[in-house]
């Protein structure tokens, strides 16, 4: 008897277990902070010129990405960034990585804002990009072969 209640109270606390993981555990709950729509007022400005100098640019790839993020401000405004800056930084988009220099030391900030780049030109929606950040897609930029 006292066999058959220690089974049942593991098999108990196995289900609650269970069931309390999975709210961690929900992929819709795992997206980064972004807008769904254009930005209805202006952005702040994506850093540019002069300021695109300094120990966070030592690789010109990191410029480029800057630039790119400029030419593409409100696509970025509608892109989620996983390396969840949101809830460290308080950041609400993709666009916001690029209004200082978090960009500029992020490889995962700037491979999302190639690829946002990339698909735009290539005649994608923001939404269609941004199920492609979701997907992984911007995982396989290579930085250093990103040209405007």
């Amino acid at each position: 008897m006292i066999l058959m209640k220690r089974f049942l109270g593991l098999i108990a606390l196995g289900l609650v277990t269970i069931a309390a993981s999975a709210q961690w555990s929900n992929p819709a709950e795992d997206i980064p902070a972004y807008n769904a729509k254009a930005p209805s007022k202006p952005l702040p400005p994506v850093l540019s010129g002069t300021q695109l100098t300094g120990a966070y640019f030592s690789h010109p790839y990191q410029v480029t990405v800057y630039k790119m993020a400029a030419k593409i401000p409100a696509v970025l405004h509608q892109q989620p960034c996983y390396c969840h800056c949101d809830r460290a930084m308080g950041h609400n988009s993709l666009h916001s990585c690029f209004e200082g220099t978090h960009g500029a030391a992020c490889s995962t900030c700037m491979k999302e804002a190639v690829y946002a780049y990339e698909q735009t030109k290539k005649g994608k929606t923001p939404a269609q990009i941004r199920a492609g950040i979701e997907h992984g897609d911007s995982e396989n930029v290579d930085l250093t072969k990103a040209s405007l």
